[in-house]
């Protein structure tokens, strides 16, 4: 009986996860990981082909979406992701065929997966794949199955270098005109099982505004279930929230463009939160929270 009734220890790494995401919401330091990651390997250019141009990468990645796939499946299948709802799939499915940038929030490896289980099967029907976008580090650091699907899974890594970079911008480029989807997270490092919407940066606008496509902000709301993960604790039940897409207005400039569709993404999130929450959206900094 006292081994059925024994609880699970909270992993130190997450509660430590914890502790540095209440200093970072207190400091206002919205899109800095609180992750103990590795130091980030660069990306030279050559090392990366955003379009699977090569026909050794066109067959990996037929290869690895599909056990990328039957590895979302069995989570699903093991209680590992639970994805308890999904609202507004209509907003995705009137934008068949048309490039469009998603964005999300970010607070966990799955929120990935569930977003990738839930518009695969649109995609298909329409012979197209998600695209998303990826830290650098996640591209050359990671070795084994995750390694793979970081590399081979549609990803599209971020660079600290310029080359590379001008590189990825002209491939997203290609990949919005021809009506891709792309999944971009604007909070940028990752918040282990925050809830709150946080301050969006422009990187993600600044790619939907160039190449003149809207963004689809989609939001995913948790709540405990009364399973407990092998970290101690409760694995969270999903509800995915898919909003109205916002257009950049013609009339407006570039700038104007992505700073007014970064603020109307965040006040979307913002009362998706308040009005799922039942509380009203605050944080612990005392400084102003601003997009700007």
């Amino acid at each position: 009986m006292a081994e059925e009734t024994k609880k699970i220890e909270k992993a130190p790494d997450r509660l430590k996860v914890l502790e540095r995401i209440d200093e970072y919401e207190r400091k206002g330091w919205w899109s800095k990981d609180v992750e103990d990651d590795p130091e980030t390997i660069p990306l030279k250019p050559e090392q990366v082909d955003y379009l699977n141009k090569k026909l050794i990468n066109k067959i990996l990645s037929k290869i690895v979406n599909k056990k990328a796939y039957d590895f979302i499946e069995n989570l699903i299948k093991n209680g590992q992701l639970i994805i308890k709802d999904v609202h507004g799939i209509e907003n995705f499915t009137k934008l068949a065929n048309q490039g469009t940038l998603i964005t999300c929030n970010h607070f966990n490896a799955f929120d990935n997966f569930a977003i990738h289980h839930i518009v695969l099967p649109y995609l298909h029907k329409e012979k197209r794949d998600l695209y998303k976008v990826i830290r650098e580090g996640n591209y050359t650091n990671f070795p084994g199955l995750y390694g793979l699907f970081f590399r081979h899974c549609n990803t599209l890594p971020l660079s600290a270098n310029f080359s590379t970079m001008k590189k990825f911008l002209g491939a997203v480029d290609i990949l919005l005109k021809r009506g891709e989807k792309i999944l971009s997270y604007a909070e940028q490092g990752m918040w282990w099982n925050y809830r709150k919407p946080r301050p969006l940066t422009n990187g993600a606008f600044n790619l939907a505004v160039k190449s003149d496509v809207p963004v689809l902000p989609m939001f995913i709301t948790m709540t405990d279930s009364d399973k407990i993960g092998s970290d101690g604790f409760p694995i969270q039940e999903y509800t995915v929230h898919i909003l109205e897409p916002i257009y950049p207005d013609p009339a407006k400039t570039k700038k104007e463009n992505i700073e007014f569709m970064r603020d109307k993404n965040y006040e979307m999130w913002k009362k998706v939160y308040e009005d799922f929450y039942g509380i009203p959206l605050t944080y612990l900094t005392e400084n102003d929270v601003s997009n700007n």
